[in-house]
């Protein structure tokens, strides 16, 4: 069942077009990665799938409504000088399906407790958001795009900042998401190993070899786009 089918998308960005004859679709369940040099578009695309910037046709939604996406926006949605808790960071995603109901009620409350506990950020619920690490600020984060998702979680540069350690502990929580929730999950990452280890299919947009790459994991990693990608990744004297 298809959830985003995008064929021959062109977007424009500030008068200038970003994205050009992109092809590619993402089906309900699948772990989709999106990866690519720096202005290729994919925070632009993210924004077409939020319905944040208008495109010209080729994006089409199916089986999933804007309103059912939980998305965890590349720079914290979060004022620092704000002091607000962590639990009512995540309580705050519930805002998207309460419609004109003014107050939370105890079904908002439930959904948070459950985000918190498969975040296994339990813990953290008093405590001020601001005192946070990094990685338990990306996973209060990830658990507010939870109680907003009821089928897809687009997750925008989830594990940027964080320490290897840290970040392989965020993948890993993602993958069970997706795989024990039955969610959908699409992630925008400059980080091509844990694309590679996450995802079920790759979309690499680039201008080469038309315009990218979209398929499964083992074919991406036998393309020109991917090899280039690791040679530019490796350190200096790597084999």
């Amino acid at each position: 069942m298809e959830m985003i089918k995008c064929k021959n998308l062109c977007m424009c960005y500030e008068n200038h077009t970003v994205l050009c004859n992109l092809s590619f679709s993402v089906k309900r369940g699948e772990f989709l990665t999106i990866v690519g040099e720096n202005g290729s578009g994919k925070s632009t695309l993210v924004k077409g799938i939020l319905g944040l910037l208008k495109h010209k046709g080729g994006l089409e939604l199916t089986n999933v409504k804007r309103s059912e996406i939980g998305y965890l926006p590349q720079h914290t949605p979060v004022s620092e000088d704000f002091p607000v808790t962590a639990g009512e960071v995540v309580l705050s995603g519930c805002l998207n399906g309460m419609g004109f109901l003014p107050f939370y009620k105890d079904k908002q409350r439930e959904k948070t407790r459950v985000a918190l506990e498969k975040l296994r950020v339990s813990e953290l619920e008093k405590r001020r958001f601001r005192d946070l690490s990094g990685g338990q600020k990306q996973r209060i984060l990830i658990a507010r795009a939870l109680c907003a998702a009821e089928k897809l979680l687009l997750l925008d540069e989830p594990a940027t900042g964080l320490d290897p350690v840290v970040r392989a502990e965020l993948y890993e929580l993602i993958g069970v998401l997706h795989k024990n929730e039955d969610m959908t999950v699409i992630m925008v990452t400059h980080d091509l190993a844990g694309a590679v280890a996450n995802a079920d299919k790759i979309l690499h947009i680039s201008d080469k070899e038309d315009h990218g790459f979209f398929g499964m994991v083992e074919e991406y990693k036998q393309t020109t786009l991917y090899k280039e990608m690791v040679g530019a990744d490796a350190p200096t004297g790597a084999i």
